[in-house]
């Protein structure tokens, strides 16, 4: 079937350019197609627009944080999230996936984690 041929998506939702390009590096190396966003109001719309199998999001990000982004993304998705995000703390990370986040890395992380 034509479904074999087509690739997971991601969506990168990374207000840092150089992190969002290596990930998107490492996840082309794997074999997923990746679109990126800058900030909240870029990754919904980013949303609606590619439908990704899969969302990475950081949280401290302008105009809207990713706490924010994952709270609109969740009224309207059940995509899996993965949180990339520096925040460390177990209240953090207790918030994202209380948000709806399906799972929850803490930066600087290997990109095995990432992967897997």
């Amino acid at each position: 079937p034509d479904d074999e041929n087509v690739r997971p998506s991601f969506l990168i939702i990374e207000d840092d350019p150089s992190i969002s390009e290596i990930v998107a590096r490492v996840l082309d190396k794997e074999g997923f197609i990746t679109h990126s966003a800058f900030d909240g109001p870029q990754g919904l719309d980013a949303y609606y627009l590619t439908q990704p199998n899969i969302i990475i999001l950081d949280v401290n990000m302008p105009v809207m944080d990713g706490w924010e982004t994952l709270a609109r993304l969740r009224r309207v998705s059940e995509t899996p999230v993965i949180m990339l995000t520096v925040y460390s703390a177990k209240q953090d990370i207790i918030k994202g996936l209380e948000l709806g986040a399906d799972d929850y890395l803490v930066k600087p992380f290997a990109f095995s984690e990432l992967a897997a």
